[in-house]
């Protein structure tokens, strides 16, 4: 088994915060591994540090010699001025290479550096790269080769960058949370592209469907150390599982030991000197395997909601739309006590938009929302984090209530609200700036729940959070005594937060389905199989020739296409001189040397034919 990569005795703190401790892994070729960890416990930073991005305090990191890694940051970033295409060539693979200094020489016509960059672009299989992007571009939904990246907003500039990394097919990939801002046609397609393909992964993912279809290894950050699981996301969970009911066991094996050593060691001092010294021994390292902390401590979401009534919202004949582009077409709809949708669809199609709609953000064109009296929204949006950065975390929790009352049962301080999504006393006295993305995003939910909703709306809500708090949010929405609307591309936790789906399929049109998204999608499967046409039996071998004529007419590759562009030029070059030469020899006048101009001439004709036959083959094809 071929190794790609070794990381030894990898370790990296921040200040007085220990991400990791001497960790040790390697990737060999074909694994395919899904990072799992906490939010704030070292993901990014291990990826960014595999990448060259950051270092560590100590370790190495060792590549095998001439691997092609390619990386995919959480949030990619590139110059303003650069467009789609420019991003796309700008990197340091020899076919990105080869096609830039091509296009130099073309545009030079300097004729060495033209025999050159063929020949490179031949050594580098580069002709058909052009063609390869655009058509990943295409499938990623990225239109507009030429709009310059300030243009793009930052999922079509992820998409970019993602498209920019398989293009140049590395042999090994590094991708930070890939399923972030892509919709679910995309992420599936992304799903069986990365299947298929035979490159080695590492990968940060919230989307559990995606890591149990993809991986075939889990590495897990906990408690400052790695732990490797041979399997998939579902075996992942099993064996952790088992691996956490052990330790804990075992912890508390020590702690009833700790009792009886610790009696043994408070016995008389002047015994001390007879005492062995391996028991002694053994007593301090019993005593540090007792003193530590039972595992699996997780975000605590027993909070309730306030009471609401039998009336919801109803939408009277909603329209919306932006210029020529329809949101809502006459939408009527009276929501029920307790529901709970899910909200799917194309990126751009007006899912964010209804939402905003309902929350009175933005007004509509026509017709009214009606709200219930008793309505209190609770709203997580994608753009919803405004901390100031320079507060603590405890502070921003107290701007909103010092004490949180449920009911008689339930009610929190701030600092115990906080306590239940895991942010200790350390912790809540922390600068927002300090946190990472995911913490950030956990801290946010837990300022929307202090506001006692009793109508919860989340806009991407799995967007940066971990593993473990999606679990947990997922279990604590399913019991939820209010309403719930969702508008995610995560297939797991749409399936089980949802009891029926709107599909919003573009230009106003709202398919309500009466099932989560999975159900849905088998149903569309389903429903596109009966309605596919069928074709009768004495026409089926026409349709089949047909399908295989279409499908292997010959097309031009890059280097064809390129080709045929120097021979129209090359054409109109030998004409010209072949019409000097004709305007000589009619002319009349003494010619100079007019044998060797007569030769010329004549070579001229037999190159025009050349090319001509060659121009004309080759238009044919295409």
């Amino acid at each position: 088994m071929t190794s790609f990569l070794q990381v030894e005795n990898l370790t990296k703190s921040f200040g007085a915060d220990v991400l990791f401790t001497d960790i040790t892994f390697g990737i060999n070729e074909g694994d395919k591994i899904g990072l799992i960890a906490k939010n704030g416990m070292g993901k990014t930073t291990l990826l960014r540090i595999l990448a060259g991005d950051d270092t560590p305090d100590s370790g190495t990191v060792i590549y095998r010699n001439d691997l092609r890694v390619g990386y995919l940051p959480q949030s990619p970033s590139f110059p303003d001025s650069q467009t789609v295409i420019d991003t796309c060539l700008s990197g340091n693979d020899p076919q990105s290479h080869a096609v830039r200094n091509y296009e130099l020489a073309t545009a030079s016509g300097d004729a060495e550096a033209m025999t050159q960059a063929i020949q490179d672009m031949d050594n580098t299989a580069a002709w058909d790269y052009e063609d390869r992007f655009k058509q990943i571009l295409t499938m990623l939904k990225i239109d507009d080769f030429k709009a310059s990246i300030s243009q793009l907003s930052g999922g079509q500039i992820k998409r970019v960058a993602l498209a920019k990394i398989l293009i140049s097919e590395p042999q090994m990939l590094i991708l930070d949370e890939p399923t972030n801002h892509l919709d679910i046609d995309m992420i599936e397609w992304l799903e069986n592209y990365l299947k298929r393909g035979t490159m080695s992964l590492l990968m940060v993912t919230h989307d559990r469907y995606f890591l149990d279809n993809i991986c075939n290894k889990i590495i897990e950050i906990d408690l400052q150390e790695i732990f490797t699981y041979e399997g998939n996301y579902n075996y992942y969970l099993e064996k952790r599982s088992q691996r956490i009911s052990a330790q804990n066991a075992a912890i508390e094996r020590a702690r009833n030991l700790l009792r009886t050593e610790l009696d043994w060691m408070r016995r008389q001092p002047q015994a001390r000197a007879h005492k062995a010294q391996y028991r002694i021994d053994a007593f301090y390292d019993l005593r540090d395997r007792a003193s530590q902390r039972i595992i699996n401590r997780d975000v605590e979401l027993n909070v309730g909601a306030t009471y609401i009534g039998n009336k919801i919202f109803t939408a009277h004949d909603v329209c919306k739309r932006f210029g020529d582009k329809v949101i809502l077409d006459n939408l009527d709809y009276t929501f029920a006590r307790y529901e709970k949708l899910g909200i799917v669809g194309d990126n751009g199609v007006g899912k964010t938009t209804f939402i905003k709609l309902l929350l009175g953000l933005i007004q509509p064109d026509s017709g009214y929302f009606e709200i219930g009296e008793t309505v209190r929204f609770g709203y997580y949006s994608q753009d919803g984090i405004s901390f100031r950065e320079d507060k603590r975390v405890i502070d921003a929790a107290r701007d909103i209530a010092e004490v949180i009352y449920f009911d008689e049962k339930n009610n929190y301080t701030a600092s115990q609200f906080l306590n239940l999504f895991l942010f200790n006393a350390r912790d809540q006295r922390k600068l927002i700036a300090k946190l990472s993305g995911g913490e950030k995003r956990r801290l946010y939910l837990a300022t929307v729940l202090m506001k006692k909703p009793n109508f919860l709306i989340l806009d991407e809500p799995t967007n940066d959070l971990d593993i473990q708090t999606l679990a947990v949010l997922e279990d604590y929405l399913m019991h939820f005594k209010g309403c719930v609307i969702i508008v995610s591309h995560d297939r797991y936790f749409m399936d089980r937060t949802v009891d029926h789906t709107w599909v919003f399929l573009g230009k106003g049109v709202i398919k309500d389905f009466p099932g989560n998204y999975s159900e849905y999608r088998a149903w569309k499967e389903a429903h596109q199989r009966v309605a596919a046409p069928k074709v009768a039996d004495n026409d089926k071998s026409a349709t089949k020739q047909q399908y295989r004529i279409r499908d292997t007419r010959p097309k031009l590759t890059f280097k064809e296409k390129r080709e045929l562009e120097l021979l129209s030029a090359e054409i109109k070059q030998m004409e010209t001189e072949k019409s000097k030469l004709e305007a000589l020899f009619s002319s009349g006048d003494t010619i100079d040397d007019a044998q060797t101009h007569a030769q010329r001439y004549e070579q001229i004709k037999e190159r025009l034919d050349e090319l001509e036959l060659r121009w004309l083959e080759l238009s044919e094809k295409a």
